[in-house]
């Protein structure tokens, strides 16, 4: 299609002109979910004889739609991002432009209002439409990339299980524990993160669909809604249902809030993981250099050879972004008043800008960041030998005030833990170097077949 073909009418053209505001739209997979439901909603309107939706009609309005759902006309969605709340705007858009193509396909008039968005109002299909695009988007998207991060720090752990490293608290030196391990937390943790945000799917299944303008449905027919939404779920295979009480989800958006929060907690456990990887990673002469990061593009314009951990300052960048997101969606989620929140396209807009955002880098950071670490063993192995806190072995032997001593000994004199217990008379060699192993006080036995 020509990008100079327009094919929305006289509703749309007046929000353009009102709301020269971000001068970007609102993201297009409202419009796309919006079809979803005009598709739908013809075929049961035609089913339940709504006047002037017949099977013709409904064949048309839903030929219409399917191309807008497969993106063949996103260019045709241009009203701005912040517009009027209810979304209605891009409701009417989205009828407008089905009705064209409608009415040129039948060879007659098809009206936008009377026809495509029968038994509707914005106000039930807009919040109905973001609760399906963002559940299409995390579902399809959002949460397998997920998984493939958490499958890939699984794979760190599992090829790094036995490399002991200094354990840190508080920055400081503390007893060891091994690469293996700590990866293997960095994945549980994101794995439950990303448990706790795939559990938004029921809330936001419920859907307000049938409530038309306030929640009481005027205008719809009896079975409309019920049928509209098992269709969809048919199709889509999402957990989609009508609510009992439409009002509950048009005056109030907790369930859009609960998915922003869910995906926030995404974000916390992504900048844990990614600033312990490049902490780690801090060198490679002055730092920890405990790992070794891809090397991925120049660090600097002007110092030669620096590499940096760009991957990682882009999952903070992003994590940011959510966070703030996530506030926009809470504020505006709390600004339901009487029976219709009217912060909706910013909410939907936020939460699809997420979930995308992190989906998009959580597949970045596993397959060019996660799978590319390696581990400088004799530095690791070299700080877990020589940190103090191996003393902490010794507490059941000796006690904890003796083996203080001992440290500040080995402290002050240059020598090691072992070679303190030793000389003391407290451990013969044998058992020095047994029980403070390193790798057994990480608490794996270095006996132990790999």
């Amino acid at each position: 299609m020509s990008g100079d073909e327009r094919l929305w009418g006289r509703q749309t053209d007046l929000a353009v002109g009102n709301f020269p505001i971000a001068h970007r739209p609102l993201d297009v997979r409202v419009a796309r979910a919006l079809a979803t439901i005009k598709r739908h909603a013809a075929v049961v309107n035609a089913s339940l004889a709504v006047p002037g939706v017949d099977a013709d009609v409904a064949e048309a309005i839903g030929q219409a739609a399917q191309r807008i759902e497969a993106g063949e006309l996103d260019d045709q969605f241009p009203v701005d991002v912040f517009q009027t709340g209810s979304g209605t705007s891009t409701n009417m858009n989205v009828n407008e432009v089905i009705a064209t193509l409608a009415g040129e396909s039948l060879g007659r008039a098809v009206h936008p209002n009377d026809h495509v968005n029968a038994s509707q109002s914005s106000n039930d299909t807009v919040p109905t439409a973001i609760r399906i695009a963002v559940m299409r988007e995390l579902r399809d998207a959002t949460h397998p990339a997920l998984q493939g991060l958490v499958d890939a720090l699984a794979a760190l752990s599992a090829r790094t299980w036995r490399v002991v490293k200094a354990g840190r608290t508080h920055l400081m030196d503390a007893t060891p524990v091994t690469i293996g391990q700590e990866a293997d937390a960095w994945s549980g943790l994101l794995a439950r993160a990303l448990s706790r945000s795939a559990s938004d799917l029921a809330a936001l299944g419920e859907l307000p669909l049938g409530g038309t303008a306030v929640g009481t449905g005027i205008t719809a027919p009896a079975g409309f809604a019920a049928g509209v939404i098992e269709a969809i779920a048919a199709e889509t295979d999402l957990p989609l249902r009508p609510t009992p009480n439409p009002m509950v989800h048009m005056g109030g958006q907790g369930a859009i809030a609960e998915a922003s929060s869910g995906l926030r907690g995404v974000a916390v456990a992504l900048t844990k993981i990614a600033n312990d990887i490049r902490l780690l990673a801090s060198g490679p002469a002055a730092g920890l250099g405990e790992l070794q990061l891809p090397e991925l593009q120049a660090g600097s314009s002007i110092m030669p050879g620096k590499v940096n951990p760009v991957l990682c300052e882009s999952v903070n960048q992003v994590a940011a972004r959510v966070m703030g997101n996530d506030v926009t969606v809470g504020y505006a989620a709390s600004q339901g008043i009487l029976e219709l929140n009217t912060y909706l396209p910013v909410m939907a807009d936020a939460v699809l800008e997420s979930a995308t955002l992190l989906g998009n880098v959580a597949t970045v950071f596993a397959d060019k960041c996660v799978a590319g670490i390696a581990v400088d063993e004799a530095r690791t192995r070299g700080y877990a030998e020589r940190t103090s806190a191996l003393a902490t072995a010794l507490n059941p032997i000796i006690g904890y005030e003796r083996a203080a001593a001992v440290v500040h000994t080995a402290q002050d004199s240059g020598r090691s833990i072992i070679d303190v217990v030793v000389a003391e008379g407290l451990l013969d060699e044998a058992d020095a170097r047994r029980i403070l192993d390193p790798l057994r006080a990480a608490g794996i036995d270095p006996d132990a077949p790999t």
